[in-house]
């Protein structure tokens, strides 16, 4: 079973927080890294800069925000993997900057993994 939360990086660490991924480009305004409590930063998990200046953080875009997102994941199974074999070993918490905190890369990051590791039909 795959255990995995989202969170902005700054709140504050917590023990229960497992393992912590940033899933930003680019380094939070304000965070210093030492203090972050940050076990890797993943910028290639992150959508593209295009497309993250296209979204903009627009709830009207979030569905095809998404849908760019995850065709953009899809590429990248290695990385996906990884973060879904984290998940099932220990809480896996995606840290985000954004301020909002429905419509973001990290909550669609989630939906993405969870997606991915439930069990296929047969």
């Amino acid at each position: 079973m795959t255990d995995i939360q989202i969170k902005r990086i700054y709140e504050a660490v917590n023990p229960e927080d497992g393992y912590r991924v940033l899933v930003d480009r680019i380094w939070p305004r304000g965070v210093a890294k030492a203090r972050a409590g940050v076990d890797l930063w993943l910028k290639e998990a992150a959508p593209s800069t295009v497309l993250r200046h296209w979204f903009n953080h627009d709830p009207l875009h979030w569905k095809e925000f998404k849908s760019r997102y995850f065709r953009e994941l899809d590429g990248k199974p290695d990385i996906v993997s990884s973060l879904i074999k984290k998940a099932e070993m220990n809480r896996l918490t995606l840290l985000f900057s954004a301020k909002d905190l429905e419509f973001n890369q990290a909550a669609a990051l989630k939906e993405y993994l969870i997606g991915k590791s439930r069990p296929k039909e047969s």
